[in-house]
């Protein structure tokens, strides 16, 4: 999957359950900075940031 369309999906699928990005940085122990910031485009973050992040909402991410 490209990086991009990764960031899409990790962030769609956090609007669609309905999480916060401050409720996800306090489940997932990322960073609320860290989240926002890749989910604008911005940053760059680790395979570990991304798997944290997308585990937390249910998601199976491979690289």
């Amino acid at each position: 999957m490209h990086f991009n369309s990764l960031i899409y999906s990790l962030k769609e699928r956090r609007e669609i359950l309905n999480v916060t990005q401050e409720t996800l940085a306090d489940i997932s122990g990322v960073g609320l900075r860290t989240l926002k910031q890749f989910e604008r485009g911005k940053g760059n973050p680790t395979a570990k940031t991304l798997n944290k992040s997308g585990n937390t909402l249910g998601m199976e991410l491979t690289f």
